[in-house]
């Protein structure tokens, strides 16, 4: 009797085109499959008046789980929105936006009222919107606790104000407290219900810088100690220069990251990139420009290790 075939053999099929590429989707991970916070192509669109602003053009953007970053930005360059849609207070056009697992997009509203209560706590800038100036810096903390349904502690308060540096503002309204002080204190509130994500909107802007430091040494140390995922728009130079990674958004897309690291010398060195999207898209620096006076189109060429960018008209085009 003849054997039948083996699989490698002349009756094996050969795979189709559909299959390798099925295969080859199998194997590849999905964009942002693990991060914490995730912004894929996310895009807000305003309309006041009949006219439109894009707030944010198909902004990326991946936050590991336990990563303390800074948003950059000039005015107008949509951090704030973004910072908006990742809090559960406004609701992206289009795109996806994901925190913790859970899709912003795809929110009832009573589940963006839980995803605000529980999941993300907010940090404003102005200190009179974080507490309420009638009640105790301890009554502060336990109010989130409350208006969430979870069983209110004082003794949870307390651990949060001690780790906070701001113990003895316990038993003291806001108006008996400095800037610096109650800016602490409203760290503390924004992490009552232990959420996994805290966002805070130039918490230092008010502040002097040596405050500054106190209040940004406190976020640092909660972000260390809880492990709660942080992420910090500012413009604050000082903020920005601490933390391992620095976003920073140009008309409403992402542009450029920092990232920091530690020198063998003990000093740190820090690495500006131009971030590049899933599409291929890349905001060079606006100096690099200017510099090289491009405008509208460039030339590029692939070369063995880096890819060549010339303005147009340059002598490499003649």
């Amino acid at each position: 009797m003849t054997p039948p075939p083996s699989p490698s053999g002349p009756a094996a099929t050969a795979p189709t085109l559909s299959d390798l590429a099925a295969r080859a989707a199998r194997a590849r991970p999905a964009f942002g499959e693990h991060a914490h916070i995730l912004c894929d192509n996310l895009v807000r669109i305003f309309k006041t008046e009949g006219v439109e602003v894009v707030a944010l053009q198909g902004l990326d953007l991946l936050v590991e789980k336990g990563e303390l970053i800074a948003v950059v930005g000039a005015s107008g360059s949509g951090k704030s929105t973004l910072l908006n849609v990742l809090s559960g207070l406004d609701v992206p056009t289009a795109g996806v936006a994901r925190v913790a697992g859970m899709d912003l997009l795809a929110m009832k509203p009573k589940d963006r009222l839980r995803y605000r209560r529980e999941a993300v706590g907010f940090i404003w800038q102005q200190t009179a919107r974080n507490l309420l100036p009638y009640l105790t810096g301890r009554e502060n903390v336990v109010l989130p606790m409350r208006l969430a349904g979870n069983r209110a502690s004082q003794a949870r308060a307390d651990e949060l104000l001690e780790l906070l540096g701001v113990a003895d503002c316990a038993a003291r309204r806001p108006g008996q407290m400095s800037g610096g002080e109650q800016q602490r204190v409203a760290i503390a509130v924004a992490l009552a219900n232990s959420p996994e994500v805290i966002l805070a909107d130039e918490p230092t802007g008010e502040l002097d810088s040596d405050t500054s430091e106190e209040v940004f040494a406190a976020l640092r140390n909660a972000n260390r100690e809880l492990g709660v995922t942080a992420v910090i728009v500012t413009h604050d130079e000082l903020v920005s220069e601490q933390v391992d990674r620095t976003v920073g958004i140009r008309d409403g897309r992402t542009s450029s990251e920092t990232l920091r690291r530690a020198a063998e010398d003990g000093g740190l060195i820090a690495e500006e990139y131009a971030v590049l999207d899933r599409v291929g898209r890349l905001q060079l620096p606006r100096d690099f420009m200017n510099a090289l006076s491009m405008e509208r189109r460039v030339r590029l060429e692939l070369e063995r290790d880096h890819i060549g960018v010339w303005p147009e008209g340059s002598a490499e085009d003649e």
